[in-house]
């Protein structure tokens, strides 16, 4: 069986959110000035487009992180391109800006490895890997697949006439996913026609108009269009069943796949330990604050909490996991 890590983690979504809330876990919360959370002028970089994932994540974040007095008037902006890689490459750029962070994950990680970019995770400050979910794999209401039998039987008669969508670039979580499940079912990695979308945004307007035969993507991106029964959910790729939702587990289809996806925030290199804890402490308080606890609930997020050097060793060990599967799946 070949599945990514399981280590509990991102939003990467709440990672522009978290940047947002950065602030001390002293005292109560409630009142961002007695805690130290208040950071003005603070911004949080999305580097994908609006809708998906990150941008989700960081504006719940953000939101959560002012309701509950934390900090105000964060600015939550996109910066989109090369699978996350233009906005790692800006925020790389900012070198000691204690008022920029960056929501990422597991896509970027693989994009930095796919585009090869000129920056990586490494030339950035580890903040906190916040969540952690499963993928889903969908397809529009009016699809002829009705269940992920259906679909995989169908794909295998001929994988390169099914495109399969997702919101990430190759070495993402929306691209190993579906390898995952292609090499369970028989199918070569190497003959699926996967179509790489700049985020969850753009990849649910191409279900919708079926220009893809099936995405896959997390179950927060389109949890609202699930229940709307706009799209119709075939099957989750985690361990378990994901509440609420009536569909099965690829293991429980028969198909070896345990994979998830996790979120979290990073911020420029060469930040003053003040300036770094200050970000660390707010994304503490936004973690224990009853908005953000409900907030990952409502949109299907495992707590995958973790700051600091703990962070950036995660990190490192998903690069290097990347590219273990990659060359496992022959990619």
């Amino acid at each position: 069986m070949v599945a990514l890590v399981r280590l509990r983690a991102p939003l990467a979504l709440v990672g522009a959110a978290v940047l947002v809330l950065v602030g001390p876990p002293l005292l109560t919360t409630g009142s961002g000035s007695e805690t130290g959370t208040q950071i003005p002028g603070l911004r949080f970089m999305v580097p994908n487009t609006p809708g998906g994932g990150y941008d989700i994540t960081a504006r719940t974040a953000a939101k959560n992180a002012e309701d509950a007095g934390l900090t105000h008037n964060i600015e939550v902006f996109n910066l989109p391109g090369a699978g996350g890689t233009v906005g790692l490459t800006r925020l790389v750029s900012e070198h000691g800006n204690g008022k920029l962070a960056m929501s990422m994950g597991l896509g970027v990680v693989g994009a930095v490895r796919s585009n090869d970019a000129p920056s990586t995770l490494a030339d950035t400050t580890p903040i906190a890997r916040l969540t952690e979910e499963q993928d889903v794999v969908v397809v529009a209401k009016d699809s002829p697949y009705k269940t992920i039998d259906d679909l995989i039987g169908a794909w295998k008669e001929k994988p390169g006439k099914l495109p399969v969508g997702g919101g990430s670039s190759p070495g993402g979580p929306d691209h190993l996913a579906p390898m995952l499940m292609a090499q369970a079912a028989g199918i070569a990695p190497k003959d699926v026609n996967y179509v790489p979308f700049d985020g969850g945004g753009e990849l649910l307007a191409s279900i919708l108009g079926n220009k893809v035969a099936f995405g896959v993507s997390g179950v927060g991106e389109y949890l609202d269009q699930i229940k709307a029964g706009e799209l119709r959910l075939l099957a989750v790729t985690g361990p378990e069943r994901v509440d609420g939702l009536d569909a099965p587990t690829l293991q429980e289809a028969g198909y070896d796949v345990n994979f998830t996806n996790w979120r979290g925030i990073v911020a420029p290199p060469g930040l003053t330990d003040s300036e770094r804890d200050k970000l660390t402490r707010l994304i503490e308080e936004l973690h224990d604050s009853p908005e953000w606890q409900k907030s990952m609930k409502q949109n299907g997020w495992d707590d995958a909490f973790l700051t600091g050097d703990k962070f950036g060793e995660f990190l490192e060990a998903q690069d290097k996991r990347v590219v273990s599967v990659l060359k496992e799946l022959g990619l």
